[in-house]
């Protein structure tokens, strides 16, 4: 059974086959993970002792960075023991994740590609979600998709979902032509660890593109209840998306205390508002990274350009949090078909 060091810590063993994720969750070391499929690169480590073996493509990585060591642990197992260097969740608790009945409340087409999902749950039950997590919802069949948490998980109140259309994706076909108001599923969580730490003091930036708003609005709806003493410096919210559609909801109601920055990319010539990527608005407004901290949740082309631009800019990679939204193959993923 190969044993497991993380970042210099005390070793713990795992069986193979067991992805080093899991196993270092069972070891109460959190490393933070996302699609839990080898291709958002939330979970990397870096390899520094010993042999791993993938049961999964890695194409979360880029080849720079496997020819570096680095791996990803939700899809790599232990063949030896091994040390590796990681990001982790120190002190940390997440909610335990529980299956459990629920029903929809109210389905909203805000855009003719987007759904917004109220699920309720029995009177008895509660979902002790942290922002920014996500649940999965199995449907007919066993299918399960993943899909961010747009609210905070007060109790009563229907959780909130963002469903973007996939074209000929199984879950997308029922969201968009069959499922009625009052329809029973089942849904798995909370999942994920997009979550925010240690921004007391700091200028806070969200980078969104399409449906990544989502476990945005429930970061921001959890700050005010935070303490003075807990709250950042400053809050900037910048939205993306190709055409004015893509933003379908009135944001800058919401967070009227902080600094809204909407984004197109292919606006038409009557758009007035910035234009490009998030990432690149983003720097144009030349930010003082030395105290800043971000938070980006969208599609997984913007989050690997923005980390990179990021980090190249200045800002320490420990200071950049991601949650991508990959389509589904086989493994659940945030906003899958």
């Amino acid at each position: 059974m190969p044993a497991i060091t993380v970042n210099a810590g005390d070793a713990f063993h795992a069986d193979t086959g067991i992805s080093i994720l899991d196993a270092a969750a069972t070891a109460s070391q959190l490393i933070p993970y996302s699609c839990r499929s080898g291709r958002c690169g939330t979970c990397k480590c870096k390899l520094i002792k010993g042999e791993s073996a993938a049961f999964a493509n890695e194409t979360g990585l880029t080849s720079q960075e496997q020819s570096e060591g680095w791996i990803l642990s939700c899809v790599r197992t232990a063949t030896t023991d091994i040390v590796i260097q990681a990001d982790t969740l120190d002190g940390l608790q997440l909610p335990q994740a529980r299956t459990m009945p629920c029903r929809i409340q109210q389905l909203e087409r805000p855009a003719p590609d987007v759904l917004r999902v109220r699920l309720r749950l029995p009177p008895d039950a509660s979902l002790d979600a942290l922002p920014g997590q996500y649940i999965e919802v199995i449907g007919s069949g066993g299918i399960r998709r993943s899909y961010s948490l747009a609210n905070t998980c007060d109790a009563g109140k229907p959780l909130e979902l963002h469903v973007r259309a996939i074209d000929g994706g199984a879950m997308s076909t029922y969201w968009f032509d069959h499922a009625r108001e009052n329809d029973l599923l089942r849904l798995r969580g909370p999942l994920g660890t997009f979550l925010l730490r240690d921004i007391a003091g700091r200028d806070l930036y969200f980078l969104a593109t399409g449906t990544g708003i989502a476990p945005v609005l429930a970061q921001l709806e959890s700050m005010t209840a935070m303490p003075d003493r807990e709250q950042p410096r400053s809050v900037t919210v910048l939205w993306g998306g190709r055409q004015r559609e893509d933003l379908y909801l009135d944001v800058a109601a919401r967070i009227r205390e902080h600094t809204f920055i909407p984004v197109l990319s292919r606006a038409d010539p009557s758009w007035n508002g910035a234009r490009g990527h998030v990432q690149d608005v983003l720097l144009a407004r030349n930010p003082d990274l030395a105290n800043a901290s971000v938070y980006a949740c969208g599609s997984d082309a913007m989050i690997h350009t923005a980390r990179a631009s990021l980090i190249s800019a200045g800002l320490p990679n420990a200071h950049v949090h991601s949650d991508a939204f990959v389509c589904s193959a086989a493994p659940p993923t945030p906003q899958g078909q």
